[in-house]
C-alpha cells in the first residue's frame, strides 16, 4: 500500500524497553482524500500529527492528535468553506498477533495510516454551515438569502380553517363583556 510510507514510524529504539517514551511531530501531506460526504480532507492537504510513543510489555502504545483543515460546502447556502479538524487517538500496536489486537508492530515500525484516517473521518462535520444564522437559499430564485434575512410573517388564513377563527376570542370582546 503506497499510502503507508508517509505514516510509517520507526519504533526500534522503544522495543524491549517498557517504560520508555518519546514524542514526535509529523508534518505530512494527506496520502489520499479522507471522507466521502459534504466535508472532505483532500489528498495532499497538510496533516500535523503530534505523537507520544510509549513502550509497554504488549507493544507500543501510541497516543496522538491530528490537526488539519477540511473543505466543505454549507448545507444551507452551498457556499464553500474550510473547517478546522482536530482528532485524538490512542492505540496499542502489539508485538504479537495472537493477542487479538487490531494493530501490530511490523519490522520495528508502526503504520498509522488506518488510525489517522479513521479518526479524521469521524471528526468531519456531518452538516457544516458557514454561520449559525445562515438563511440558506431562496427557493424561488435559487439565490443566497442576504445576511439577517427573516422569514415574512404570513397572516393569511387558509380558507378551510376560517370558521375556526370564530372560536378564538378577541381580547377587545372580552373587555366589552366584562364591562356589562
Amino acid at each position: 500500500m503506497a499510502t503507508s510510507n508517509l505514516l510509517l514510524v520507526s519504533v526500534r529504539d522503544l522495543i524491549g524497553k517498557p517504560g520508555e517514551m518519546r514524542e514526535k511531530h509529523l508534518d505530512i501531506a494527506a496520502p489520499t482524500h479522507y471522507g466521502e460526504a459534504v466535508a472532505v480532507v483532500p489528498e495532499g492537504r497538510e496533516l500535523g500529527i503530534d505523537l507520544r510513543l510509549e513502550s509497554v510489555h504488549e507493544g507500543i502504545f501510541v497516543s496522538g492528535e491530528v490537526h488539519t483543515t477540511a473543505e466543505a460546502e454549507c448545507v444551507r447556502c452551498l457556499e464553500p468553506l474550510s473547517v478546522p479538524v482536530v482528532a485524538d487517538f490512542q492505540e496499542l500496536f502489539a508485538f504479537s498477533s495472537g493477542d487479538g489486537y487490531d494493530y501490530l508492530v511490523v519490522d520495528e515500525t508502526i503504520d498509522l495510516d488506518q488510525v489517522v484516517r479513521d479518526q479524521v473521518v469521524l471528526q468531519l462535520p456531518f452538516q457544516p454551515v458557514c454561520s449559525d444564522d445562515c438563511a440558506g437559499l431562496d427557493p424561488e430564485t435559487g439565490e443566497k438569502r442576504p445576511e439577517g434575512w427573516e422569514p415574512p410573517e404570513i397572516n393569511d388564513i387558509d380558507p378551510r380553517w376560517a370558521e375556526l377563527e370564530k372560536l378564538v376570542s378577541n381580547p377587545q370582546d372580552d373587555e366589552a363583556d366584562a364591562s356589562k
